[in-house]
């Protein structure tokens, strides 16, 4: 079984503290990482076949039972396009991975239940916001690790979570 890492503090804060999560908003725009830029179609498409290029690609390497580190990076690169595919269809970009998740949490996620059940199609859980953060964690580890081996029924909970978060930002984004 996967180990579930645990949330970066910065953003478990996040998650129960919208004061916290505001201030490192406004400091991210306030520094440039993220920025307001012309809002464009094609760019936003070209986010998305960028992801699906990716989950294609990590589905490839599943399949043919090889490289399943490489697979986990291919699936966390799938779900920051498709972050980036958000950002982007309000006329904003990132370059910080961090940043992004950030913008995200503040822009397209909601916590409480009774908002859940309301918006279940148009924002993002904590599941899913945590299913970013530990495949996240998984990308550094299949990027940098020695050590760390990954095999393929871990991979495959990992891509389900990534093809399930990719089908979020589709609908969201056909909702807008």
């Amino acid at each position: 079984m996967i180990r579930w890492l645990t949330i970066n503090k910065r953003i478990k804060r996040w998650m129960h503290d919208k004061n916290a999560l505001e201030n490192s908003y406004q400091l991210y725009l306030g520094k440039g990482i993220i920025k307001h830029v012309p809002k464009t179609e094609s760019l936003v498409n070209a986010h998305m076949e960028k992801s699906d290029h990716n989950i294609e690609f990590s589905h490839f390497l599943i399949s043919s039972q090889k490289y399943p580190d490489w697979a986990i990076v291919g699936f966390y690169y799938a779900l920051y396009h498709a972050s980036l595919a958000l950002l982007a269809n309000v006329g904003f970009s990132s370059k910080d991975h961090t940043a992004t998740l950030c913008f995200l949490m503040r822009h397209y996620a909601v916590f409480s239940e009774e908002d859940l059940k309301l918006y279940d199609n148009l924002v993002l859980t904590k599941d899913e916001v945590e299913s970013y953060t530990t495949l996240k964690d998984e990308r550094q580890k299949a990027s940098y690790s020695t050590e760390d081996t990954f095999d393929l029924d871990n991979v495959n909970i990992l891509r389900e979570k990534s093809i399930r978060f990719i089908n979020k930002v589709k609908s969201i984004l056909e909702e807008e």
